[in-house]
């Protein structure tokens, strides 16, 4: 009897490693998400490097746009930063971003150093405006359409098929 007592803790540990691997192998979670259609969050941000102010809701130019939340702490960030550029290459002035729980020093040497894709940028240093999006972690990416509503959320890193798909909604 003391002998399976021995053996109980085993296997439990091998039902975890099952379970555990049944996890890794199975298929991600999408990333990207249509909205549905839940208005964009009308808070206004002050921009980077200005006295000025940005609302995102609804866009000013009347025309659909692409707002990026990033960070110059988050890696990811970094790595998706060269399809951003294109992105702002492919449809210059519809691109903004929102640098995210950081200081506005930070955000301007980080653009500086990567480029500057954005059309504009605002700035969160508290991160209620990210949690007024319904952000998960930077980077997320999210399309406003023209009625001031969020069409489309992209949660992580931008890939090759998200700035076609981003293209498609502009």
């Amino acid at each position: 009897m003391t002998r399976w007592f021995a053996i109980l803790p085993l296997l439990a540990l091998l039902g975890l490693a099952i379970v555990g691997g049944q996890n890794l192998l199975r298929e991600e979670k999408p990333t990207t998400s249509l909205s549905d259609n839940r208005p964009a969050p009308t808070r206004s941000f002050p921009v980077l490097q200005s006295a000025d102010a940005i609302q995102f809701s609804p866009p000013n130019e009347g025309e659909p746009i692409v707002v990026n939340l990033f960070a110059s702490w988050c890696a990811p960030c970094v790595a998706e930063h060269p399809l951003l550029i294109e992105l702002g290459q492919r449809h210059p002035g519809r691109l903004h971003g929102l640098l995210y729980r950081d200081t506005p020093t930070n955000g301007a040497a980080f653009l500086e150093r990567l480029g500057d894709p954005f059309h504009i940028v605002g700035v969160d240093e508290d991160g209620q405006g990210g949690l007024d999006f319904g952000l998960t972690g930077v980077p997320e990416t999210f399309v406003i359409g023209a009625d001031g509503t969020v069409i489309l959320h992209i949660r992580g890193p931008l890939s090759p098929k998200d700035l076609d798909r981003i293209g498609g909604l502009l």
